[in-house]
């Protein structure tokens, strides 16, 4: 017989608070065509980006990301003292080690929270969604905090006609924590490695590193670039079209929901032809309110499924209660659905 106890935590875990924050300067297409051959007409056809945010110095991955905590925390009616875990989910965090969770965990006050960052791209949030429902019915920790942050600007080529319209920096978060009923349902999730390249950085660190201009991209002023996102636009835009459109209704089946059930459907904000087709694809039915954030904020990678929620429930298009379908995908490449209670 083993002499391990068993843990013991909430029967359940739900959303209880959101919050986020965009930086204050707003870019909108203009901008994005001083260094690119296009035009606006073009990017929003392509994409529906109107503007995007980007940070300044002062807006770091981390003063984002303590805005939007204290806002899911306060929402969430309880203290930073009682989170026990703070999760992060970015790509644009520079320094290898520490994570950046054990910085904000100590600017938000937590007592001592277990802290640590992931690397799941577009689908982080909901890779650190599915850890904080396990923490919190496991008994690991009672409320865990879930951040999705970019600085995507840091990351851009803007001189990259297939990509530099499409990135804005934010942060997003949630507070879990504990529930008598089911309010996260089960997370369909995956990745499919063989398509590691269709999105990735331009150059690896080792490479940049070492400053080979021979092997560097260079700029239109013939200088090295620094290392970028990119991507296959068009394999990217068939894969979450087709291949996301199941994972969408896996995640429904699993949840025990059809889309008549829904009220809110929360794609990760990429492209907005993209969530059309989904919609589309998965015939949800007109009364279902779709995020459409992508407008005004454009692809924040880990940020974009709670920025989106957030911004929902503020304007009232969504309301606490609601049942929300979920879903992130993107580098790796990697994907994350689930069905949710909104807070």
């Amino acid at each position: 017989m083993t002499k391990i106890k068993a843990p013991k935590g909430a029967p359940f875990a739900r959303i209880l608070g959101v919050g986020g924050y965009r930086p204050v300067r707003v870019v909108p297409n203009e901008v994005i065509l001083e260094t690119i051959d296009s035009s606006d007409e073009w990017i929003r056809s392509r994409s529906g980006i109107e503007t995007r945010h980007w940070a300044s110095d002062e807006e770091t991955v981390a003063a984002m990301s303590v805005e939007a905590s204290g806002k899911a925390i306060a929402d969430a009616g309880i203290t930073a003292e009682q989170i026990g875990a703070v999760v992060v989910s970015t790509v644009s965090h520079f320094s290898q080690t520490p994570a950046i969770a054990t910085e904000i965990a100590d600017k938000l006050g937590t007592n001592k929270a277990a802290a640590f960052d992931i690397s799941a791209g577009c689908a982080g949030f909901g890779y650190g969604l599915t850890l904080a429902k396990g923490m919190v019915v496991e008994g690991s920790a009672e409320y865990v905090l879930v951040i999705g942050v970019e600085r995507l600007s840091d990351l851009t080529d803007l001189e990259d006609r297939a990509t530099a319209f499409l990135f804005g920096d934010g942060a997003g978060a949630v507070v879990v924590g504990p529930s008598e009923e089911p309010h996260i349902g089960p997370t369909v999730w995956g990745s499919e490695g063989d398509k590691a390249g269709t999105i990735k950085q331009t150059v690896p660190w080792d490479q940049f590193k070492n400053g080979d201009v021979s092997a560097l991209p260079l700029d239109s002023k013939g200088e090295i670039k620094f290392p970028a996102i990119t991507q296959e636009g068009q394999a990217v835009f068939r894969w979450a079209v087709f291949e996301m459109a199941k994972v969408a209704q896996q995640a429904l089946e699993a949840a025990g929901i059809s889309p008549d059930d829904l009220d809110v459907f929360i794609p990760h904000q990429a492209n907005e032809r993209i969530i059309d087709s989904m919609v589309k694809t998965l015939k949800l039915p007109g009364h279902v309110t779709v995020a459409r954030d992508v407008r005004t904020t454009g692809n924040t990678s880990a940020a974009s499924i709670p920025l989106a929620m957030e911004r929902l429930l503020a304007t009232g298009e969504a309301k606490s209660g609601d049942t929300a379908l979920v879903i992130g995908f993107g580098a790796g490449l990697v994907y994350a659905a689930t069905v949710v209670t909104l807070p």
